[in-house]
């Protein structure tokens, strides 16, 4: 299993996308994820960027609407830099209230993974805790697996999902014919904070040991709020890729 972050981590990173993917390479990351900024330079001066630094393009986060409204751009952008992953990164609490709505929600996704599937790419859906919310027919996320399309995959975030009070090992183990991509953001149970991997309630030896066990291909670090961007970059390649190797 390869390592990899998610770029949210870094955007407040001074430098370019080009810079931040040098760190990244630096840092002993496999990969990146990306989100924004990738719009601030060429996809051939990020092609470029990627090679020097010696990584791979795993996925990128795209907003639901935005694929709704431009899959062919969308589609066009993931050929550029050269990953086949499309990443939903939010829907918001509403989504998962009730059954009803969970059932709208799959079939909502279920058709955009259908769509990029058609296109030789595959979507994924990324959790946050909202997704564990109680419905009178049982956990939201559980509906929104059985009843969405096999066409999509799931980006569970770890850290999420124990925020929601999910047991996010039983959760991998559970879904894991429909998970390729595990998210390692840590969380502290009793506050909103975003502590450092590893400094968390969130067992990273045990979720890696999970992730490999499933055969996920890609263990990603994000820290979405991190008090410093570049000690978060170092200390998030140096616990993950403790933790899965």
């Amino acid at each position: 299993m390869q390592t990899a972050i998610q770029l949210y981590t870094l955007r407040e990173i001074d430098g370019s996308i080009l810079d931040v993917l040098a760190r990244v390479g630096d840092a002993g990351f496999d990969g990146v994820e990306f989100a924004y900024r990738v719009d601030e330079a060429s996809t051939a001066e990020i092609r470029e960027a990627l090679e020097d630094a010696g990584l791979t393009a795993v996925a990128a986060h795209v907003g639901i609407e935005t694929l709704e409204a431009d899959l062919d751009g969308v589609i066009e952008t993931a050929e550029a830099l050269g990953y086949e992953d499309i990443v939903v990164p939010w829907l918001d609490p509403e989504h998962f209230e009730t059954v009803a709505a969970v059932e709208a929600t799959a079939e909502r996704l279920s058709e955009l993974a259908r769509a990029v599937a058609d296109r030789g790419l595959q979507l994924h859906y990324h959790n946050h805790d909202q997704e564990f919310a109680e419905t009178d027919e049982g956990v939201a996320f559980d509906l929104l697996v059985e009843r969405s399309s096999d066409d999509l995959m799931f980006e569970v975030d770890a850290g999420w999902a124990l925020y929601g009070g999910a047991d996010p090992v039983a959760l991998l183990h559970e879904y894991a014919d429909r998970i390729s991509l595990v998210h390692f953001k840590d969380v502290r149970l009793d506050s909103e904070d975003a502590p450092p991997l590893g400094e968390g309630d969130l067992d990273v030896d045990a979720v890696a040991t999970a992730a490999r066990e499933i055969d996920a291909e890609w263990a990603v670090f994000e820290n979405d709020e991190p008090d410093d961007p570049v000690t978060a970059l170092a200390n998030g390649a140096d616990v993950l890729s403790g933790a899965v190797r």
